[in-house]
């Protein structure tokens, strides 16, 4: 018995409506289904499953319970986690999806697997990655 797969990924967002509407209106997440917590967050699904949960830093006793006490440093980069890669499908739409929305990125072609690669940094600074392989891969 181990692991399966990724479940979910949380960030701490400086701009909670920011993040939400980057992700969703953006990247093309949904905003979805979040237990009736008492504090402010959103659960954004692809494909009926929720893998990223925003919220904010702000302390309750609820937030605490749920999460942990969040540390209070503050710092320039995300900390020990680079980035988080997503499947993605249609290259050239996705790639002129961002373009749209003057999203900055990066265009990476991987030798050998004929993968393209888009990098982008999100509202708090945490890098994502899009994988594109060529349709019938």
């Amino acid at each position: 018995m181990g692991l399966k797969s990724i479940e979910h990924y949380f960030i701490y967002t400086k701009d909670l409506e920011a993040s939400r509407v980057f992700y969703e209106k953006v990247l093309g997440f949904e905003v979805g289904y979040r237990p009736p917590f008492d504090f402010a967050g959103y659960w954004l699904y692809l494909n009926g499953s929720p893998c990223v949960h925003l919220g904010t830093s702000e302390s309750s006793a609820t937030a605490d319970y749920y999460l942990g006490a969040r540390e209070t440093k503050t710092s320039a980069d995300t900390g020990a986690l680079d980035h988080v890669a997503f499947r993605g499908e249609d290259f050239s739409n996705y790639k002129q999806r961002l373009d749209e929305h003057g999203v900055a990125y990066r265009h990476r072609e991987v030798p050998d697997m004929r993968l393209q690669q888009l990098f982008v940094k999100d509202p708090d600074g945490l890098t994502l990655e899009f994988n594109f392989f060529p349709p019938n891969d």
